[in-house]
């Protein structure tokens, strides 16, 4: 579904990302893997059309969106909930889930796509009146990636969706994963918790010092000696 051919990006003469090449497969989850300041996050907002690549291209479904505008790229089917929700705190869950509906044919269908989101997360429709902010962490995370739902997009960009969550409610993170999976939805996420996401992952990546020098299915990964030292501790 999603080709990264040979970009290198960053922010004016720093450089982040060298010659990152990489395939996200329709119909599964692909995890990007690598310690702060790796580059996971600028990779996922190139993808999106908020960093413009010195070099290289992205193709999505075979299309060439290099040079796509961010709004045209949601157009096009891809979502990113961003690191830290970036929620609109003082507005209602509602209108949050409301903001996401940028595209033409997500507003085309705004109803049918917040009965979507809300048969996904339950909560969400029980507080669609209270504000975002008011929201647990967990359910502030439900919110986020509703919001990115509700475009109906083709591929879901992940940016730590576990980070500052207590372990039980990161375990109904990866159950939401697993589950958004099952319901063909293709996904992309970058994630701290190494252990979990190499464990449902279809494919994977690690990303250091803004190269990629390992890939492969996930399980593979959990049981290279690299990652097992380095992100694992063990």
């Amino acid at each position: 579904m999603l080709r990264v051919e040979d970009v290198s990006a960053g922010y004016g003469d720093l450089c982040v990302l060298w010659d990152v090449s990489l395939d996200v497969r329709k119909g599964g989850i692909t995890a990007l893997i690598g310690s702060n300041g790796a580059g996971k996050t600028t990779t996922l907002n190139t993808i999106a059309g908020l960093v413009s690549p010195s070099k290289g291209r992205i193709l999505f479904e075979d299309n060439d969106i290099t040079g796509y505008p961010p709004e045209l790229r949601v157009e096009e089917g891809i979502s990113l909930v961003p690191e830290g929700r970036k929620l609109w705190p003082t507005m209602s869950v509602m209108d949050n889930l409301i903001c996401g509906a940028y595209s033409r044919k997500a507003r085309g269908k705004l109803q049918d796509n917040l009965e979507m989101v809300f048969g996904l997360f339950p909560v969400l429709k029980e507080r669609r009146k209270q504000s975002a902010g008011s929201l647990s962490g967990g359910e502030q995370q439900m919110l986020a990636v509703a919001r990115g739902l509700v475009s109906r997009p083709k591929l879901l960009m992940l940016d730590e969706p576990s980070l500052g969550l207590m372990p039980t409610m990161v375990a109904k993170i990866f159950d939401m994963v697993k589950e958004l999976r099952e319901t063909g939805l293709t996904i992309f996420v970058v994630e701290q918790n190494v252990q979990q996401i190499l464990e449902i992952a279809d494919d994977a990546y690690v990303l250091q010092n803004g190269r990629i020098p390992l890939r492969g299915p996930g399980k593979e990964l959990l049981s290279n000696e690299h990652v097992k030292k380095a992100y694992l501790g063990l």
